[in-house]
């Protein structure tokens, strides 16, 4: 494939969690100019993380795009200057109180490649503990669960999980371990 040449960025608006901004881009193909939006954004971890009984901890949290709540793993965004395994270990800590000594990475996919700039990196935790008082940010109100493999297979088959980064995360550690 030829490579697409940028013409130019404009940049538009901050919102909070993400950078909007132009991008007016020529297509190889045709030489026509397009203009794309691309949304800029930290990258973002999220924690498989299982108990030494083999057990799966499972968060619900209310989705602001769906307005549902979403059943999946725990994970958030990675602070300015912050490595992903850090950024895996806080999360899981201020979400759950777990936290863990073993952490393997289990790769990234793209938030969405279509029109974001992000990563979201998986971990697995495992043998984690309860050692620690939750810390929720402002927008969160977390429920937890320590499900089994049978549940988790079940709420496969329900359609429960759709987080696709969730499902991501899960079909990785899947490969290792389940």
């Amino acid at each position: 494939m030829k490579e697409w040449i940028k013409l130019k960025s404009e940049h538009l608006l901050d919102l909070k969690i993400f950078k909007a901004r132009f991008e007016f881009l020529k297509n190889p193909r045709n030489n026509k100019e397009v203009k794309v939006t691309v949304l800029e954004a930290n990258d973002a971890v999220n924690v498989v993380a299982f108990t030494p009984q083999q057990k799966i901890l499972i968060i619900k949290q209310l989705r602001f795009g769906t307005g549902q709540f979403s059943i999946e793993i725990p994970g958030g965004f990675i602070d300015d200057g912050e490595d992903h395994l850090t950024a895996a270990q806080r999360e899981l800590r201020e979400e759950t109180g777990y936290s863990s000594t073993t952490w393997t990475y289990l790769g990234y996919v793209y938030a969405n490649p279509v029109f974001m700039t992000s990563k979201i990196h998986h971990y697995l935790a495992t043998d984690i503990v309860l050692d620690q008082a939750t810390d929720f940010d402002d927008e969160e109100d977390i429920e937890q669960f320590l499900w089994t493999k049978e549940r988790l297979l079940d709420a496969f088959d329900k359609n429960e999980i759709t987080h696709p980064h969730t499902i991501s995360a899960l079909a990785r550690a899947a490969l290792l371990r389940l």
